[in-house]
């Protein structure tokens, strides 16, 4: 067994392990004897393949069950897709908690990690998110599939100035290659504090960065060390859809949080604005406190359902639409349990999901689309393939669709073809995955 520590301590509690299958059980036994604040959850190489990993951040097989982080010293912030630790190392610390350090693993057989990586890169989050979590496992497995041969640090810097400053002087220090601003906290944060800044930065789930006043056209670049992507579509194609479903629209009711600034500004504001315009009326549903987001949605969607009957007693012509609040869209079965039959649509294509758990249909972009399109730009800098701030703005098209016709049946609604044909993704009658990427997923 071969022992490997990170800023030793007298409690050894940043300890990393390499091991095989053989000595698995030795291993454990080892880690349990060390004593101080190590606790023995370990993973098992013939599952993860000759690896490193923290000693708390993984359990499986063995007895262990399935896969799980709810030991790792980074566990209440960063999480990601079991399939990433095929390719990547994830390293935590509990000395450093909101720091993740993450290797390439090499692929000469052994199971190691690339210790002389090509490519440095930082990942900067302001707080856990469900939307991250997806994003850096796209991130990740797309820069595997490219070879990529990087090694990457998050650091969660907590909407904190001081904690900001510190990762931007840590990238520079170590001559970090390119920096993802994960969320638009994050790049509302670096734009203000790190424009011009020597090292690129491109944004991952970040909303319109045009409608925020970041930079001024679609069509070129920043100018600066800056490339954005956008989680956003245009609304008037988002209408333009809405219109197709429901063609004699009376009530719009948008589930915001007024907290979630860039979801107020580019989503709420201009949705709210095209339906005003369009004749329709619209029920302004805005969480006031993101920790009551429940029991406030709660009370708001069966409040808004009695407002809609006044002019469409069967409510045949009103819809919810969810905006890309976390807050809101992660309280889906609330929305749902208080809705009657009137159909729930989301801007997030990832609250459509299998189950009853579920929006009944979303038109948006998808955080792992928009990660794939950051991954692309990511590349393209890396490789020196383009100036970063000659990237125009990145918006998928088209969007992506999803539909769960367990809920459509639920509520009766009529879904147009043309939105099935075109959908990437779909789920049956009964809750069940069908179509997933645009690719059929059940035989």
């Amino acid at each position: 067994m071969k022992e490997t520590t990170l800023n030793p301590t007298n409690d050894l509690n940043e300890v990393i392990v390499m091991f095989k299958p053989d000595i698995c059980r030795r291993a454990l036994k080892w880690l349990g004897n060390r004593g101080g604040r190590l606790v023995s959850a370990i993973a098992v190489a013939g599952v993860l393949g000759f690896g490193i990993v923290a000693p708390t951040a993984l359990a499986m097989a063995a007895g262990f069950g399935a896969f799980v982080e709810d030991d790792a010293p980074y566990a209440n912030w960063f999480r990601f897709k079991e399939s990433v630790l095929k390719h990547w190392s994830i390293i935590g610390s509990y000395s450093h908690p909101d720091k993740v350090l993450i290797k390439m693993r090499s692929s000469d057989g052994t199971g190691g990690v690339i210790e002389d990586p090509k490519w440095k890169l930082m990942v900067i989050y302001p707080r856990p998110s469900s939307a991250y979590d997806v994003a850096i496992s796209k991130i990740l497995k797309l820069f595997a599939e490219r070879n990529i041969k990087a090694e990457i640090t998050v650091v969660n810097f907590r909407r904190n100035d001081d904690n900001g400053r510190k990762a931007l002087d840590l990238a520079e220090s170590q001559n970090i290659d390119l920096i993802y601003s994960m969320g638009s906290q994050s790049t509302a944060w670096l734009w203000k504090n790190y424009k011009d800044g020597k090292i690129p930065v491109v944004s991952v789930t970040s909303k319109d960065p045009v409608v925020l006043g970041q930079t001024p056209s679609y069509e070129i670049g920043t100018g600066t060390n800056f490339a954005f992507t956008s989680l956003n579509m245009p609304v008037e194609a988002q209408m333009a859809y809405i219109h197709e479903l429901r063609p004699n629209l009376k009530n719009l009711a948008i589930l915001v949080d007024k907290n979630n600034v860039s979801a107020m500004q580019t989503q709420f504001q201009p949705m709210r604005k095209t339906a005003i315009e369009k004749g329709v009326k619209v029920m302004d549903l805005e969480v006031q406190k993101t920790e009551n987001a429940r029991s406030e949605l709660a009370t708001m969607v069966r409040g808004a359902v009695e407002k809609m009957r006044e002019n469409d007693p069967n409510l045949d012509n009103s819809l919810f639409w969810i905006t890309g609040s976390t807050s809101v869209f992660r309280e889906i079965q609330t929305i749902n349990a208080n809705a009657d039959r009137v159909p729930v649509l989301s801007v997030v294509p990832e609250v459509v999901q299998e189950g009853d758990a579920s929006a009944a249909m979303s038109i948006g972009i998808s955080f792992e689309s928009n990660a794939h399109l950051a991954a692309l730009y990511g590349i393209k800098v890396l490789r020196g393939k383009v100036q970063v701030g000659d990237l125009k703005v990145g918006v998928v098209s088209p969007p992506d669709i999803a539909i769960n016709f367990r809920k459509v049946r639920e509520i009766g609604l009529k879904m147009p073809f043309s939105f099935v044909e075109g959908a990437n993704f779909i789920y049956d009658y009964d809750g069940q995955s069908v179509r997933a990427g645009g690719k059929r997923t059940l035989n």
